[in-house]
């Protein structure tokens, strides 16, 4: 009994490695399939075949989180405490900004990610299956382990199936392994170590048959399949917060602990030393806390993140996750999937190699464009001078059952890929198929038959033979087998005797350059066709050379990664000569290619040594991607993971930044990620990095304008309590310039255009603080002048005999267009603005400057506002002395960025 246990677990393990008979007896099953009387039980033991929904995080949990940063709870706490000594404005105008950046927040976020939905829209079909000999059509969510399923070419597979029968199955697995070829498929045992992109006796939820019938035992169903343990892996896999993220909560924690500890030492100062009274030196506090808070900055940073999703989708990348846009900028590491992401996930014909010459035909995937031209030459050839490429031509078209059409711009295939590339081939040498077959009409056919690797057409009556009225055998295969048939070979001058080791060689170098190799071959004068007729006596023609071609644009935007500082690592399912060759056709480093078996038997500390040093892998499974993310994140590298397939999803997710294809992409692909390029050029990464560095660059520059202006009202504010004289500013004031005239005017850097040699510079350092040593060098020095210039004035009013309304509304109104001459300076982090580049991409900062200018003039005498924040109405003389006393700045961070420009 337990020796007859274990053979069914071992079965059930590993089904592709035992006969049919042992997988039958293992799921207690037959041929003619379940007894109906077993189906409840294994309902209830196995549940149903489909995958869990992933929950949506509630809307009001995703509005909560927005409060979840430490500036936003000390803003919280001055609010209360400002309620409880009865500042109403204060507290009001405190609480009013809380809640709009929330909502700013929650408004900009994206949809959340949808992953297990999607991988779930692709496992559900209808299938035919055999119950009691019986043959039905039901839901695949009802299918068991033990049901015998009949599959045939079209049929998307409705659970994992261990194939018993078996004709001519051809299945396309690109969105499971990454395999860019149908896979055939056999009955027969195989090893039971082999990986799964090898096991030619299985067939996996989600893949579709291309070609072929077969029937099989459901072996694996819902969480128990391939596409169920990638599910498990999307579930169990976090999303990691981004760069910015990082480094924004970082500067959070310090700056809040900043704030504390100087409010707290004031507060103390005042009422030891002073004797001020303690609620006045709380109230003082608190207007260094808000003085402090850059409480604009999480909306600028929402705004600008906002404005850089508008652009990529301007640039065919739409952002799912907002903070995503930023994190592009800070990649250094791009795994990119092969198939569908750096090709076109279309078989095309790249080679034709003749008795005598080499030819190269450009144009890729099953648009019809392209020029055939022999090896080193550019000059495209003339059928009517090249018989063996025109009779080649015809070969690949009349034997042929595929067919292309054109729909919506795109030009789509109906039949096997195969057949698709040569069809293409023969439309490229200017053939009509209809014309075609016209002159060569077909009368009989062999089908393919995974046994023989050859097909075979019969055409009598054939106008252009050179027997008028004999017969024409047009016939494609493996040319190992076709090679073997043949007695001689067509040349320019007519038929010769093979050459058996010119084609041997011809097919090795195009088997090494990772190419699928199609021998064309024919035969005349054949009355009837049957495979006897076809086993001797045939001509060879040419060999044609098949491979999914990569992308033109690929190989360039390659380059300019490479020039940013970003390595490209490719991760495919195809084999490893297949990777080797299309690596070195993009441009990467193909000395040295793993296969996903070599990485399983790496521990973690060699995987990571391994991920540093290695750019191309092959034959990988879902895991292995999700291993070499995980270990490249682990040596603190920004990753981007590209992907198109199933196999892809846990890998996406689980990368700083997942990109998924739009177009040709899984639904799987797309939910899994982060952004999605609508036109499945991975060119667009490039431009994508530049939009992310871009953007990067322009919260820095807000941050670099809102931070100086935000610490100088906490300088004059200490100053005025070290002094012992009274508040330039109050705190009302302070969130008046800090949300409505900083935002209005930092929001304008969010639209500036890229500085010059952008992509050229490095990524930035992974560990990199949001506040480098130049950024702090720039802010010391505007703090300094802004507050001497604000206290300094405010103290010289009340010297004039002013009121106290009057000199604090000189003071906010010189600090307001210090920060207006300020925004000029920030346009630029180094170059300087006298230049011509200083009114490319203005009108944003121009528009902002007037804005504020004419908000402040009716904040400053509007009754309303002059009550609630008590300000007094200015003359001529006074801004005079407010814009005199703001232009310095302009030149003085000038000279800075001079001094710096000359010591780097």
């Amino acid at each position: 009994m337990n020796n007859s246990s274990e053979q069914s677990s071992a079965v059930k393990h590993s089904p592709f490695a035992f006969n049919s008979s042992e997988i039958f007896s293992a799921y207690e099953t037959k041929e003619n399939g379940l007894d109906k009387k077993l189906l409840i039980g294994l309902q209830q033991r196995y549940g149903r075949n489909e995958l869990p929904l992933h929950p949506l995080e509630p809307g009001w949990k995703r509005f909560l989180n927005q409060f979840r940063n430490v500036l936003i709870y000390v803003l919280l706490v001055s609010a209360i405490i400002s309620l409880l000594l009865e500042h109403l404005v204060d507290s009001g105008v405190i609480l009013l900004v809380v809640v709009v950046n929330a909502i700013v927040g929650f408004v900009q976020e994206g949809k959340a990610v949808r992953a297990l939905d999607a991988i779930l829209s692709m496992a559900r079909t209808h299938c035919l299956v055999f119950r009691e000999g019986v043959q039905e059509s039901i839901d695949s969510a009802e299918l068991v382990p033990g049901d015998v399923v009949i599959i045939q070419a079209g049929d998307r597979v409705s659970a994992d199936l261990r194939l018993f029968y078996c004709k001519n199955l051809r299945c396309d697995e690109s969105a499971l392994t990454g395999e860019s070829q149908p896979v055939s498929k056999h009955e027969n045992p195989i090893a039971e170590h082999t990986t799964l992109a090898e096991r030619k006796n299985m067939v996996y939820m989600g893949t579709m048959v291309t070609f072929g019938v077969a029937r099989g035992i459901v072996c694996n169903t819902g969480m128990n399949t391939e596409i169920g343990t990638i599910s498990e892996m999307v579930q169990h896999t976090s999303l990691p917060e981004t760069p910015l993220q990082r480094q924004l909560a970082q500067f959070a924690r310090q700056l809040s602990f900043l704030i504390v500890l100087v409010s707290l030492l004031s507060m103390a100062f005042g009422v030891l030393v002073w004797d001020y009274a303690f609620a006045d030196m709380f109230q003082a506090a608190i207007s260094i806390a808000v003085a402090t808070i850059p409480e604009g900055l999480p909306a600028i940073v929402t705004i600008a993140l906002a404005i850089g999703v508008q652009r990529m989708s301007q640039n065919h990348a739409l952002v799912r996750r907002l903070p995503s846009v930023e994190v592009l900028g800070s990649v250094d590491v791009i795994c990119t999937d092969k198939t569908g992401t750096l090709t076109t996930n279309e078989m095309t014909v790249r080679e034709l190699v003749c008795s005598a010459r080499h030819y190269i035909i450009s144009g890729e995937g099953y648009k019809p464009e392209g020029v055939i031209s022999e090896k080193n030459s550019a000059e495209k050839i003339l059928l009517e001078n090249d018989k063996q490429v025109k009779r080649a031509a015809e070969i690949a078209m009349l034997c042929n059952d595929a067919s292309v059409s054109r729909e919506d711009g795109q030009w789509l295939l109906a039949g096997d890929p195969t057949e698709g590339a040569l069809l293409v081939f023969g439309l490229k040498a200017g053939l009509v198929q209809k014309d075609l077959l016209k002159d060569f009409p077909k009368t009989d056919e062999l089908p393919f038959e995974s046994e023989r690797r050859y097909m075979a057409t019969l055409h009598t009556g054939a106008k252009h033979l050179e027997n008028s009225g004999s017969s024409l055998v047009a016939m494609k295969g493996s040319p190992d087998v076709l090679l073997s048939c043949c007695s001689d070979q067509l040349t320019a001058e007519g038929k010769q005797a093979l050459d058996t080791e010119y084609w041997q060689k011809q097919m090795f170098e195009l088997a090494a350059k990772g190419m699928r190799v199609m021998a064309l071959v024919q035969k005349e004068e054949v009355a009837t066709l049957s495979h006897e007729n076809v086993s001797t006596g045939l001509t060879m023609v040419a060999l044609a050379g098949i491979n999914d071609p990569p992308r033109p644009e690929a190989i360039a935007s390659i380059k300019a990664c490479h020039a940013a500082g970003i390595r490209v690592k490719m991760i495919t399912g195809d084999s490893q000569v297949t990777a080797e060759a299309i690596g070195r056709e993009l441009g990467l480093d193909a000395d040295k290619v793993l296969s996903g078996s070599d990485l399983d038997k790496l521990d973690d500390e060699a995987l990571a040594d391994v991920a540093e040093q290695v750019h191309i892998y092959a034959r990988t499974s879902p895991a292995n991607k999700l291993a070499l993310v995980k270990s490249l994140r682990s040596r603190n590298h920004v990753v981007a993971m590209t992907g198109d397939g199933v196999n892809d999803a846990p890998a996406l997710r689980q990368a700083d930044i997942g990109v998924a294809m739009g177009m040709k992409g899984t639904d799987a692909a797309r939910e899994a990620s982060d952004i999605v390029l609508t036109d499945d050029q991975f060119s667009t990464i490039a431009l994508a990095v530049l939009e992310g560095r871009t953007v990067y660059d322009n919260i820095m520059k807000s941050i670099l304008f809102i931070l100086p202006t935000s610490l100088a009202e906490a300088v004059v504010i200490i100053t005025a309590i070290i002094m012992g004289t009274l508040l330039p500013i109050t705190p009302a004031q302070i969130l008046w310039i800090n949300m409505i005239t900083t935002v209005t005017l930092a929001l304008a850097l969010a639209f500036e255009p890229p500085e010059p040699k952008l992509m050229e510079q490095a990524p930035r350092p992974t560990g990199q603080g949001l506040i480098t040593a130049a950024l702090l060098l720039r802010m010391m020095l505007v703090v300094s002048v802004a507050a001497t210039i604000i206290f300094q004035l405010f103290t010289w009013t009340l010297a004039q005999g002013a009121s106290i309304e009057f000199a604090r509304t000189v003071a906010i109104n010189t600090l307001v267009l210090i920060e207006t001459v300020y925004l000029i300076n920030c346009r630029f982090m180094k170059q300087g603005i006298f230049t011509r580049r200083i009114f490319a991409g203005a009108m944003p900062s121009f528009l902002a400057i007037v804005s504020v200018v004419l908000m402040q003039i009716v904040f400053t005498y509007l009754p309303f506002s002059q009550n609630i924040f008590g300000l007094e109405s200015l003359d001529s003389r006074a801004w005079l002395l407010c814009l005199a006393a703001a232009l310095p700045i302009l030149f003085i961070v000038e000279a800075e960025k001079f001094v710096v420009r000359k010591f780097q």
